[in-house]
């Protein structure tokens, strides 16, 4: 098969030696080359192997153009990116009475016309009247549209070359694309491919596969896509600094760390002291800021395992479960829509609290979650099909969650990034065809039940009948009388199983370290790679062999060296923002900010039908946000999608000023029974006043400086509003109170670090 490119030029000489009917046969580059017609000399042009990649490349059937998952520009539709040809096929050459196209002069059909800006397009020029690609469009218009050529190729495969590369910063290196044919065949299609790189703070590329790294250093990776299949280019920037030593290894998380950041060139920051430890894994395992007590008591140990058993405390308090429980029912949608979902909401908060409580291994949590029946009192569990209640929301929340595979895309048309197709959507939404709902004497509340009968899900483009299958894995056939989630549960938490550990563990070491081996943690596919492949294997081995225990994973990440790293940058590493060569700071979330503040300032905030001195990590469901404006404004979820983007985590202006000015602190800082109260009237030195704000907000001591401007601050005089001196202990006290809004504004409070 010559390369269409070779038979232009080959034909270009050939037809200069054709005169009337004479037959011309000449060696021409080792060929030999009939010249008794030019139309026979001109390739058939395929629609699938050579129309569609052009329109592809030139953008026509993106979203914002011609797709039809995007409505469709001026009612031309096509298939996103190419992935259906058939139906293209018949939209291009039959519909609106074929008005796109004119065999009889293709240079006057409409179709180029518009992608040339001849006429007016609102997509704007996407072709050269002198390229290959307008040729090609061209030459199939002449040839009277046909849809395929004999002994047509399929595509099987696409490769880059090179596979992967070290760049020097700022370096450029070309990359190339090629189509692999189940007849053996290969072309190269780099000018028809599409490249994007994952991280363009790293690396750009443009369209024709050139390669742009930054001075960023780490590994990035370029998505490769043509006709429906995709290749990644991994690439690295070393910082090439010399690297001495490295911290003592912990565990084999360390292990994969720190040999990733051998390759690259990247040095550690420090480890951290004793007072910075302790506030990062109370507010990472528990919630929570560790109270004066602990920080003294461990401060004062002198053991070499106290990191190692403060761990094994805090997993083993009531802290662990509240914390986490708050994560997962947020993430399962655990919302009140109505007065009727108390009960409901009540129940499946307790019975994720109390399975993290006791360590239920995370697949049997899961199988009992998917495959609830009865009612919520006698099994909570049910609880989720309260409130996801269509078969087609339960297979893409379930998949997002627990196997990090969006499948949301694949429901109309076959996903654009991964392999899935819209009979993978409908095969998993069979699984949960059969669930059956029954009123009960309680209102709002149904009886969840298996429906007898054959599970199926109807895929609308084709109408069948699609049966259970789990993303390309048979799970045979299924009876009328056997529940399709039990199947669909036994298969997803298999050891065997490419998805389950992997999803767990990498949002779990996001949980930890603010960014997951995967980014976003739910998005897992071959295209969107790990930044360090064998950590995720480990963990995910070790996860699955530990028998499913999330508490040995939580020991695992903050046992390693690599969690106990400085926030505080080297020169080498200041710019590292996946490798984890430090501990990247994070605010801290609007239910631990608010329980911080109460902690620090001694005051409690009341819930509603809740007993006093409940923390808002240990809230049920999101009603509890329009009652506390402050959890609203620190963007506490409403518990809507199992994204954990819903939780916002920026910082914002109206967070500042709710800090700085809003009567809910105010009133916190003020409470008569209060530390500001407690401490002005305290027969204390002012010196071991401060050092219990101080050990409370930051578990640490203050340094000189900090208690001398604190000291001479609190000593300060006051007056009243009629200018009289204020008494000491009432100056004391108002000082004080500024002190710890001072405290409270500062970025070492509201960060994680």
């Amino acid at each position: 098969m010559f390369h269409r490119s070779l038979c232009r030029t080959v034909l270009s000489c050939a037809r200069s030696l054709f005169v009337g009917a004479v037959v011309v046969t000449l060696p021409l580059c080792g060929l030999l080359i009939n010249a008794s017609s030019s139309a026979a000399l001109e390739p058939t042009v395929s629609f699938a192997n050579d129309v569609m990649p052009v329109l592809t490349k030139a953008g026509c059937n993106t979203g914002t153009c011609h797709a039809k998952a995007g409505g469709g520009q001026n009612g031309f539709e096509l298939s996103l990116l190419g992935f259906e040809p058939l139906e293209d096929y018949e939209h291009l050459t039959r519909e609106g009475k074929s008005r796109r196209l004119f065999p009889a002069s293709p240079d006057r059909s409409l179709l180029l016309l518009k992608a040339t800006g001849r006429v007016t397009h609102g997509g704007g020029v996407r072709l050269l009247i002198d390229s290959p690609e307008y040729a090609t469009i061209r030459d199939w218009i002449q040839q009277g549209t046909p849809l395929a050529v004999d002994d047509e190729p399929s595509l099987q495969s696409v490769t880059v070359e090179p596979p992967d590369a070290k760049f020097a910063p700022n370096e450029v290196q070309s990359l190339r694309a090629f189509a692999h044919y189940d007849d053996g065949s290969t072309r190269d299609v780099t000018s028809l491919s599409l490249f994007e790189s994952n991280d363009v703070g790293m690396a750009t590329v443009d369209e024709l596969g050139q390669v742009q790294a930054d001075k960023v250093p780490g590994r990035f990776s370029v998505m490769v896509r043509y006709q429906g299949r995709a290749a990644v280019f991994a690439g690295s920037v070393p910082m090439d600094a010399v690297i001495e030593e490295l911290p003592p290894v912990n565990n084999f998380v360390d292990q994969h760390v720190f040999e990733n950041l051998r390759e690259l060139g990247i040095p550690t920051s420090a480890i951290v002291d004793d007072a910075t430890f302790l506030r990062r894994v109370t507010l990472d395992i528990a919630g929570r800021l560790p109270t004066q007590d602990e920080t003294a008591a461990y401060l004062k140990s002198e053991s070499e395992t106290k990191r190692n058993e403060l761990i094994d405390r805090l997993l083993g308090g009531a802290g662990y479960a509240d914390y986490f429980a708050n994560k997962w029912t947020t993430l399962l949608k655990n919302r009140r829509d109505a007065k009727s979902d108390l009960m409901s909401n009540f129940a499946f908060h307790a019975w994720i609290r109390d399975s993290l409580l006791e360590n239920k291994p995370y697949d049997e949590l899961v199988r009992e979650l998917l495959a609830a029946t009865g009612t919520v009192i006698a099994n909570p569990a049910t609880a989720w099909y309260k409130r996801v209640k269509d078969p087609k929301e339960q297979l893409e929340d379930v998949a997002q969650l627990f196997l990090g595979v969006r499948m949301q895309c694949a429901q109309c048309h076959h996903h654009p990034f991964e392999r899935w197709s819209q009979d993978d959507y409908y095969g998993l939404a069979a699984f949960f065809s059969q669930v059956g709902r029954k009123p009960t004497s309680m209102p709002g509340e149904n009886l969840v039940y298996h429906k007898r009968g054959v599970a199926g899900s109807i895929n609308p483009r084709s109408r069948e009948t699609i049966r259970p299958a789990a993303l390309g894995d048979s799970v045979g056939q299924i009876g009328p009388d056997e529940d399709p989630r039990l199947r669909f549960a036994n298969w997803m938490a298999s050891p065997e199983n490419p998805f389950f550990a992997k999803a767990v563990v990498n949002r779990y070491w996001k949980h930890f370290f603010k960014r997951g081996l995967i980014e976003p943690e739910d998005d897992i596919r071959d295209t969107n790679p790990p930044t360090n492949p064998a950590l995720l294997s480990a963990l995910e081995e070790h996860f699955v062999a530990s028998g499913y225990d999330l508490k040995e994973l939580v020991r695992t990440i903050t046992r390693s060296t690599a969690y106990q790293l400085s926030s505080e940058p080297n020169r080498f590493n200041i710019a590292d923002r996946q490798n984890y060569s430090r501990f990247y700071p994070r605010r801290v979330q609007a239910e631990v900010l608010l329980d911080s503040i109460d902690h620090l300032t001694g005051a409690e905030t009341a819930f509603a039908n809740l007993p006093a001195g409940t923390r808002a990590v240990a809230l049920p469901d999101n009603s509890y946000n329009k009652s506390s404006p402050f959890l609203k404004v620190f963007g506490r979820p409403e518990s809507t999608s199992v994204c954990e983007c819903e939780r916002v985590q920026s910082a914002s202006l109206s967070q500042s000023l709710h800090l700085i000015n809003a009567s809910d602190i105010k009133s916190k800082l003020q409470v008569a029974s209060g530390r500001v109260a407690k401490l002005a009237k305290a027969e204390l030195p002012m010196e071991e006043r401060i050092g219990e704000l101080y050990a409370v907000a930051f578990s640490r001591p203050p340094s000189d400086a900090e208690l001398t401007t604190a000291q001479a601050y609190l000593n300060e005089s006051r007056q009243e509003k009629n200018g009289k001196p204020m008494s000491s202990v009432k100056a004391v006290q108002q000082n004080m109170q500024d002190l710890i809004w001072a405290l409270i504004n500062t970025k070492e409070f509201l960060f994680n670090h």
